[in-house]
């Protein structure tokens, strides 16, 4: 499907309802419908809502990219006179900046590239194609024979505050009885206004409902300076969800719904994160009817949070059942884990629920506070989420994100003077889509657009895609924008032969970024994975060209960081700190794990990387160096470590956060962090699959596996299963005494072997 006809509006940034009756006069064999609405819409016909799907399209770079969606809608239309009808809200189309809109920290100077609308209206497009019994068919368009009104939710906010005036409600207004006299006729969007992407149909799983959880009552809370009351409630788990409450008193009256991760010690919702910003998101219901219970429920955002403070302007309001919808992109499970310590079970779901909360068509930061589509979990959190969930369109969709964010040599913005800045050819944003860029360095810290941990996801994410999914057209889909971003890089190599324009090793605890050491890595890593995907294309110039090239950062690497210490063994020192021997776990990892050690030193950079690790007696990592440091102490025999690191009672640990009372992982090891539901450190999930259960793919797809497992000191049984594109995988292990008895099952057309030397 190329066209889905003109755009229709009622002209206005707010939302709308449109509709309009047509006619089938025989009999139907096949109908499909092809929508689209900017930002956000649902999509009805005949009074029932076509799909379980909620807040489609996925979210895109608009100027290049649009979503449309395809329905079935064979079993919704009838002979006779059928109601088509759709409501549509803002999203990121047309940001509505009431209530709470990121903004960059006080730290940061602010951006002069902000936030732009997409279009100057909200907009609906739609192609019905309609096959009959006698083999004819009909195609019909939205157009100005379409009706338009106002919506109920009168402002809606892409970070989950909505007004919805339950006197504005148009009560069966997508049914063929309704009266629609009093709407006006759509306006067709003038060519030069009309959005400018390029129309693709959506091919990642569409966001759904995927449990829903009952809002418990837990006390009232009056303020202090407002003398206002508030009653709290609990949904018991940390989600992005889809508020629904049953609302009682007189019309016109107004409530406030207060979502939040966390309590004040008073007991107040307390949306204040870690004293940076006050996230004031607020859902208002103006009650509609006297003395009638009524639903308030939010149709084009959601929100995010725990708890919920509920405030009403008046003593006539009555609360009924509140409840929590929460919802992800990420539904399609590929893996399961459980054991008898309760603790693992614990950090697994922990970690699982902030990924199910952060996969939104793009894979979030948080959905408390940015919502923005950071590519860096894309490949450090590829294989721990691609073993839970199924990632493979996912996937497709976050790296097709990238190759349309990509820049060319004609991009630009603007600096501080309002003078033209160009980023540079092929270079990969930190975000895609990116809606609110902050295109230049901050003083002191760093990049946070041009970022090489984050756009080597259209490398290595594409690496990880192939290794979990076998299918080498993600390779052919991502080839050229990898080259072009590794092209960009070169031109960032400093006088030394690094790469450190970035962050480094983001989210260490102790702020030891060693920016030289690990950007510097993945700078390695990048040509080594394009050089293999060259010879896997036949482009064997390339492939010498890249391999040629991975040797020189090698061999600088080696000659500037690879030093003795005062022990005599060999170790990694970091650049930054010309002065002194420092070594962090990642500066080790990192080189062990893609192979920049040279082999004479290995078993000496194993040593020094173990002495990190005991000398801390915790991860001292961030988000980059982390999954590295996990997976090389798993290769390399220290499986006893990682299990006692993450059981601590104090951070940095995972348990540490299910002591807190956390239910989905937090930002930064830390109590009280700014996030309390970002995913971007739970790689520890892939040591679960892959150092207990021992299921390591040696062939993509997973079409030669090795089964090595380990058993925990606390854990005396544990089942583990995964969805290969090959089959289920299923390793089960229970302790006896000293013996371990190993079930290993594994499908017929999977070549394995099982090693139980870890048991």
């Amino acid at each position: 499907m190329n066209s889905l006809g003109k755009w229709i509006t009622n002209g206005s940034e707010r939302p709308f309802y449109t509709r309009k009756n047509i006619e089938i006069t025989k009999e139907i064999t096949n109908a499909v419908a092809y929508v689209c609405g900017l930002g956000q819409f649902n999509f009805y016909i005949n009074g029932a809502k076509v799909s379980d799907h909620v807040l489609d399209p996925g979210w895109t770079n608009y100027d290049k990219l649009i979503q449309y969606v395809t329905f079935d809608v064979t079993k919704y239309l009838k002979e006779g006179v059928n109601t088509i009808g759709a409501e549509i809200g803002n999203g990121w189309f047309i940001m509505n900046n009431d209530h709470y809109t990121f903004a960059f920290p006080a730290f940061m100077p602010p951006s002069p590239n902000p936030y732009h609308a997409y279009g100057k209206s909200l907009v609906f497009a739609m192609c019905l194609e309609v096959e009959y019994k006698d083999g004819t068919k009909d195609v019909m368009t939205a157009d100005d024979t379409f009706k338009v009104a106002e919506h109920m939710v009168t402002v809606s906010n892409v970070y989950g505050s909505e007004y919805i005036d339950g006197r504005k409600a148009q009560i069966g207004w997508n049914t063929i009885a309704f009266d629609d006299s009093k709407w006006e006729k759509a306006k067709i969007v003038a060519e030069e206004d009309e959005p400018k992407g390029e129309l693709q149909n959506q091919t990642q799983p569409p966001i759904k409902v995927i449990h829903t959880y009952e809002g418990k009552y837990l006390h009232d809370y009056a303020d202090k300076e407002s003398g206002e009351i508030r009653k709290i409630y609990d949904f018991s788990q940390n989600m992005s969800g889809m508020l629904e409450v049953k609302v009682k008193g007189k019309a016109g009256d107004e409530i406030h719904f207060l979502a939040a991760e966390k309590l004040s010690p008073e007991g107040d919702v307390d949306q204040m994160a870690k004293n940076w910003m006050m996230i004031d998101n607020c859902i208002t219901y103006i009650v509609g009817k006297d003395d009638e219970w009524e639903t308030c429920k939010l149709v084009f955002t959601y929100f995010a949070g725990r708890f919920m403070g509920v405030e009403a302007k008046s003593d006539a309001v009555e609360i009924g059942e509140m409840k929590g919808h929460a919802i992800t992109s990420a539904y399609e499970e590929s893996g399961t884990f459980e054991c008898d310590d309760e603790r693992y079970n614990q950090i697994y779901d922990m970690v699982e629920k902030a990924v199910e909360a952060n996969m939104m068509s793009v894979h979030t930061d948080c959905p408390t506070i940015e919502r923005f589509a950071w590519q860096e979990p894309n490949h450090l959190m590829a294989p721990a989420i691609m073993y839970m969930k199924n990632g493979k369109k996912l996937w497709e969709k976050f790296l097709l994100d990238m190759r349309v964010q990509q820049h060319t040599a004609d991009d630009y913005f603007y600096d501080y003077e309002g003078n033209k800045f160009y980023p540079g050819d092929g270079l990969m944003p930190g975000q895609a889509p990116c809606y609110i860029p902050n295109v230049l360095p901050v003083p002191g810290m760093g990049s946070f657009y041009d970022i090489i941990p984050w756009g080597s996801t259209c490398i290595i994410g594409t690496y990880w895609h192939y290794i979990f999914y076998g299918d080498q057209k993600i390779i052919e889909d991502n080839y050229d924008a990898g080259m072009k971003y590794f092209k960009y890089l070169q031109t960032k190599v400093t006088e030394d032969g690094f790469i450190n324009h970035g962050l480094g090793d983001w989210g260490n605890p102790r702020n030891e970024l060693a920016r030289e050491n690990i950007e510097t890595a993945f700078f390695y890593a990048d040509a080594k994975v394009l050089a293999r995907f060259a010879e896997m294309l036949g482009k064997d110039e390339d492939k010498g060209t890249l391999e040629t090239y991975a040797d020189e950062i090698k061999s600088n690497y080696n000659e500037k960081l690879l030093v003795q210490n005062e022990e005599g063994y060999w170790c990694y020192k970091n650049w930054d700190h010309p002065d002194k021997l420092v070594m962090t776990q990642a500066s080790q990892a990192l080189p062990l794990y893609w192979g920049l050690v040279p082999e004479n030193k290995k078993d000496d950079i194993v040593k020094a990387f173990r002495q990190t690790l005991v000398n801390e007696q915790a991860f001292i990592a961030g988000e980059v160096g982390l999954p590295y440091v996990i997976q090389t102490a798993r290769e390399n025999g220290m499986n006893d470590l990682i299990a006692q690191f993450i059981l601590r009672e104090e951070h940095p640990s995972y348990y540490a956060f299910i002591l807190d009372g956390e239910t989905t992982l937090g930002e930064y090891w830390e109590n009280n962090p700014r996030s309390h539901c970002h995913d971007m450190m739970g790689h520890i999930i892939e040591w679960y699959y892959n150092g207990i259960a021992g299921i390591i793919p040696e062939e993509p797809g997973f079409s030669k596996v090795t089964i090595k497992p380990y058993m925990p000191n606390t854990v005396n049984y544990f089942i583990c299963t995964f969805n290969t594109p090959q089959g289920e995988i299923k390793v089960s292990a229970r302790r006896s005494g000293k013996e371990v008895e190993l079930d290993v099952k594994v499908p017929e057309t999977i070549e394995y072997i099982v090693d139980r030397s870890n048991l």
